[in-house]
């Protein structure tokens, strides 16, 4: 048979395969009616809330959602007890100190946060011995500034001690704006904060010690056989609302740190200086609304999977897997969740050897091409030399590699 009859039969052959195979496909289905176009719902701005600054975070990423003035230094009055809270409770995880610690209540404590002075108090006894755990219940729940000096003085021998250790403890948060003189949250000189910074503080008491932290949630306390509700309206007000604290003299105003729980997502308020007790609840329960309205959170990479296997030279491995050390998570506005995108930046040419945990490029996630988040990627195995020829074979591809490249640019 000569080449063109081949071919010509070859070809008739293939076109009834093609017309078989065609002829037992199933016939398309018929095209949906057509739906309305819904648009695209607008995020209206945040509320216009009463307070000289303000912040509204959350939880999961720690991305600042909506804020006003929110690095304005200012008084803390006794929001100031977020950080008492935090430095007792970190000492309490260290093994420096304990909850069954007898604490005895000095002249200090009494004069300065006791029945006898202006503020608030849990009627600590002078020289009687609380638990610890007790004073951090007058602290947290009652606002007791006796019960707040105490617990300095027993952490760290003394107050001034104390605020030198609220200040090592913000440094390593990244409270960057702010400064602590006491415990408490009485008025002094150079003591201040940011609502940015209380925003920080809270979410990281909220993640490091939530058993303690679940000690704002309850309504109230009793001691010395005296019964004080705890000051967060919004406990009684919202049943998402746990947390956290509240704070007013005449000069800072009235403020509150709040935070609520709605299904898997967690929001944080932070209103500084308001105009009173009502508006300053009234504020913060605005503020966590509209971020469990109109925000949602994504969880995008899992801890220790795999994003990527890039070729891996010289090594044991021919691979290296890539990924990220904790979950990828991005709040972001409702519906606009298809609009994120991922790019990994990673070298072109990766060689042996790499430590598990080592960083070796990074993931950036953008919405509307505006950066969201950059995230380390890091090796998630240990990756080591291979032997003697395995590299040696491997020098002689990387060579001819970067030959071809030299080629096409030169081509170019």
């Amino acid at each position: 048979m000569s080449f063109v009859r081949r071919t010509l039969v070859a070809f008739a052959a293939t076109a009834l395969v093609a017309g078989a195979a065609l002829a037992q496909q199933v016939p398309p289905r018929p095209s949906p009616v057509p739906r309305p176009v819904v648009p695209e719902a607008p995020v209206p701005p945040p509320p216009d809330v009463d307070g000289k600054a303000w912040v509204l975070m959350d939880y999961a990423t720690g991305q600042i959602l909506a804020s006003k003035e929110p690095d304005l230094r200012v008084e803390p009055a006794s929001i100031t007890k977020i950080m008492t809270d935090y430095v007792v409770s970190a000492e309490v995880a260290n093994g420096r100190i304990h909850m069954t610690d007898p604490v005895t209540i000095s002249e200090h404590a009494w004069r300065g946060g006791g029945a006898g002075t202006d503020g608030s108090t849990s009627f600590m006894k002078l020289g009687s011995q609380v638990p610890l755990k007790d004073l951090l219940y007058g602290m947290i729940i009652q606002s007791g500034n006796d019960a707040a000096i105490a617990l300095a003085e027993h952490t760290a021998g003394s107050e001034d001690s104390f605020a030198n250790l609220m200040n090592a403890y913000a440094k390593q948060l990244g409270m960057v704006n702010s400064n602590f003189e006491n415990a408490s949250g009485y008025p002094i000189a150079n003591h201040y904060t940011t609502a940015h910074d209380i925003a920080i503080l809270s979410r990281a008491l909220i993640h490091d010690f939530p058993d303690d932290y679940a000690i704002s949630a309850i309504k109230q306390f009793e001691w010395n056989g005296i019964k004080q509700g705890n000051r967060n309206t919004l406990l009684w007000r919202d049943p998402s609302v746990d947390g956290i604290k509240t704070g007013h003299t005449a000069a800072a105003g009235y403020c509150l740190a709040a935070s609520a729980k709605q299904g898997d997502s967690r929001m944080i308020a932070i209103v500084m200086g308001a105009s009173s007790e009502k508006a300053r609840a009234d504020s913060a329960m605005a503020l966590l609304n509209y971020g469990f309205r109109f925000y949602e959170t994504h969880k995008l990479y899992e801890a220790g999977k795999p994003l990527a296997t890039p070729r891996l030279w010289k090594g044991e491995s021919k691979t290296l897997p890539l990924g990220v050390t904790d979950a990828v998570q991005v709040t972001v506005k409702r519906g606009q969740y298809d609009k994120l995108k991922a790019t990994m930046d990673v070298p072109a040419t990766l060689i042996a050897p790499f430590k598990k945990g080592q960083q070796v490029g990074t993931l950036r996630i953008t919405l509307d091409g505006q950066p969201v988040q950059s995230v380390p990627l890091v090796a998630l195995a240990d990756a080591p030399q291979g032997g003697f020829f395995s590299r040696l074979w491997d020098s002689i591809l990387l060579w001819f590699h970067g030959s071809d490249k030299k080629a096409d640019a030169d081509a170019k």
